[in-house]
């Protein structure tokens, strides 16, 4: 990975993962703005980092058999972010039970460090079927870890393919 590709870091907070792109030419539209469907993208980004910060990888979960797909996704624009600035997309995970889980995402400029977009996803846990199930505890207690900003490791855990069937 070169200097200026994503970088990330963690958190802006105890519970806060803040994770930094460099703003392409690519993810601008014709008027030099970031495109708004990048931020989508760029919140996944995020949030499937903040998961492996913490101690497993998205691809993990799935070889478990479960899935977080996106249900729900809203995006604010409150100020426009241009091509070659540095951003922070602080994420945190906010809501959480056996069944979904809400992470939120603000945006925030390096050189000016005001609130540029804010935003959310939804998830609920699905099995290989994509059939909607109860998250097992061990992966409750991992997200737990999260919200609340303590290290945890889910490996050693329930067995989470068990419980996804």
């Amino acid at each position: 990975m070169g200097k200026w590709d994503t970088i990330r870091n963690s958190g802006a907070g105890e519970k806060d993962f803040c994770y930094f792109v460099r703003v392409r030419f690519a993810d601008t539209d014709p008027m030099g703005v970031v495109y708004h469907a990048r931020y989508l993208e760029w919140f996944e980004a995020a949030r499937t980092e903040l998961i492996r910060h913490k101690g497993i990888s998205y691809k993990e979960i799935e070889e478990k058999g479960l899935s977080l797909p996106v249900i729900e996704a809203f995006c604010r624009y409150r100020h426009s972010v241009t091509y070659d600035e540095l951003i922070r997309i602080e994420t945190r995970l906010t809501d959480l039970d056996r069944l979904k889980l809400r992470m939120e995402y603000q945006v925030y400029g390096e050189q000016k460090p005001t609130l540029r977009v804010e935003g959310y996803t939804l998830h609920c846990f699905t099995n290989q079927q994509s059939k909607p199930v109860r998250a097992p505890k061990s992966l409750i207690q991992f997200f737990e870890k999260i919200q609340f900003g303590e290290p945890f490791n889910l490996k050693g855990g329930e067995d989470v393919k068990e419980r996804a069937s």
